[in-house]
């Protein structure tokens, strides 16, 4: 049975994982439970990029990560119990509050993060056009 009394605090906790790179994003909205998240860079079809969510449902709060979807090698190098969690290309449920594991996403936003909005990644998606400076 899933203690959904907990789920404020696994959000929090996964929400603290996009923290340090906020102020390279457009934080879309947020709130206690859940945060959506996109780059400063538009598209040719202008509009932004999606960078990442926290979303609390029913039965998990959900960690959304687009650059474990952009960029595969990601996935592949997540540790077995991580990759249990997924579900789809770019998203990560959770019930209770994991520490290990969230280290490891940590990490892992870390280097999404830094290919993601690299200039290389962003020249090659949009064709160069960014709102602010990355």
């Amino acid at each position: 049975m899933v203690d959904k009394g907990e789920f404020k605090a696994v959000a929090g906790e996964l929400k603290a994982i996009f923290k340090p790179y906020l102020k390279k994003l457009e934080v879309v909205s947020e709130n206690e439970t859940g945060i959506y998240l996109d780059t400063k860079v538009i598209m040719k079809n202008k509009h932004p990029i999606f960078f990442g969510a926290v979303r609390t449902g029913k039965a998990y709060v959900s960690f959304h990560l687009m650059a474990l979807y952009c960029f595969p090698e990601l996935s592949k190098a997540m540790s077995p119990e991580l990759k249990r969690r997924m579900q789809g290309k770019s998203c990560l449920n959770f019930t209770t509050i994991d520490k290990a594991l969230f280290r490891e996403l940590k990490a892992l936003t870390k280097i999404g993060a830094t290919k993601f909005l690299s200039k290389k990644f962003v020249g090659s998606v949009t064709g160069g056009y960014i709102k602010e400076s990355v």
